[in-house]
């Protein structure tokens, strides 16, 4: 049981850190070579559709590494997998104070109504997603020693 809810941990969040390596490293710098009418555009279809979607995935995979940390508490890989369970939850709390609010503004944005600052938002957005992304990265590493004890 326990090897079965390690493998699921370490594809669930390994999709997700796909995912959202992706956005950071191509889609987002993709769109930003976009003429102002389609980049505000992408970026708001895509904030609406992720929006959607990521809280469920990243609560998702905090509550699978919990469960894997609690499963193999004293045993070999528990401590890795509980630092890789913490790193979510801190990926969880930047989501919720520090992009979500930008994201939620972005996806109400179109050419007519969007604010003189909206590249600067997307920026920090962008700068605060690089962060996550390195913490989420970090996490599957760690789940993947974990897997490996």
């Amino acid at each position: 049981m326990q090897n079965a809810l390690a493998i699921v941990t370490v594809v669930v969040v390994g999709m997700m850190v796909g995912v959202e390596f992706s956005v950071a490293v191509f889609f987002n710098p993709i769109m930003d070579r976009l003429p102002d009418a389609g980049r505000i555009a992408a970026h708001s279809d895509g904030a609406r559709v992720l929006g959607r979607v990521m809280p469920f995935w990243y609560i998702g995979s905090m509550l699978l590494g919990a469960v894997w940390a609690a499963v193999a508490w004293g045993g070999t890989g528990a401590s890795a997998a509980t630092a890789a369970t913490a790193l979510l939850a801190v990926s969880v709390v930047m989501s919720v104070l520090l992009l979500v609010p930008i994201n939620n503004r972005a996806k109400t944005w179109d050419t007519e109504g969007r604010p003189a600052d909206w590249k600067q938002q997307e920026g920090r957005w962008n700068r605060y997603h690089y962060v996550r992304v390195g913490v989420i990265v970090l996490a599957l590493a760690l789940f993947a020693v974990a897997l490996g004890r």
